[in-house]
């Protein structure tokens, strides 16, 4: 397939690179036909310098590898969108996305509409595992590690039952944002997307559907 893609005139293909799970762009680079290979080929990024002029490997001197996931290319051919698993920062800043600045200065905002805090926190959540800031409760979660991580899952599911079983909704739904909060640094840590779990009860919700229209014998 790497024969369909249309390279420019010094022989190059942008190539956005972006989250595979938080799906959060990343940063923007520029692939040749050797990068594009030895991409396909290492399943970790490479790219072109443009102003080195030479070949370079993600993650080569700082750790910060990025495992690709997928590559998949646009209607024209002509630009490359790379789904990674990032090993840390994408930008030699030492920030989880090279695209950290607004133009306007104002504050980011997720989407209007209900689910919208979940893209964000996931966001956010995948900000933290890359960048590991001092202090941050997070970052303390994901270098504890995997127990520590279930450890809260477990904490946080049995106080939405006591919750429940109090009939508070003021302790419910406090409980239940915990609850969510730690399934989703859990999911991060397991490096499965949110998008794969919201997948599974589409496929659920389809297959019951569509037994409940079958006509009984």
């Amino acid at each position: 397939m790497t024969a369909d893609i249309r390279f420019d005139g010094n022989g190059l293909v942008p190539a956005i690179v972006q989250d595979a799970q938080s799906k959060e762009v990343l940063t923007l680079a520029y692939m040749n036909k050797e990068s594009l290979k030895k991409t396909l080929e290492t399943g970790e990024t490479w790219f072109y310098s443009r102003s080195r002029q030479e070949l370079w490997h993600k993650g080569a001197t700082s750790g910060n590898v990025q495992r690709v996931v997928d590559i998949r290319y646009d209607c024209d051919a002509d630009a490359l969108l790379v789904l990674v698993e990032p090993a840390g920062p994408a930008c030699h800043t030492g920030a989880y996305s090279c695209f950290s600045r607004s133009l306007d200065g104002a504050a980011r905002t997720p989407a209007a509409d209900r689910f919208a805090i979940l893209n964000e926190l996931e966001r956010i959540i995948a900000k933290r595992d890359a960048e590991r800031p001092e202090g941050a409760y997070t970052t303390y979660l994901f270098e504890k590690g995997v127990d520590k991580i279930l450890k809260k899952v477990g904490e946080e599911a049995a106080e939405v039952i006591i919750a429940a079983k109090n009939r508070s909704h003021d302790e419910l739904k406090w409980e239940a944002a915990d609850l969510l909060y730690h399934l989703l640094v859990l999911l991060r840590e397991q490096k499965l997307p949110l998008d794969a779990v919201l997948a599974t009860l589409a496929e659920r919700h389809a297959q019951k559907t569509e037994a409940a229209e079958q006509p009984q014998s």
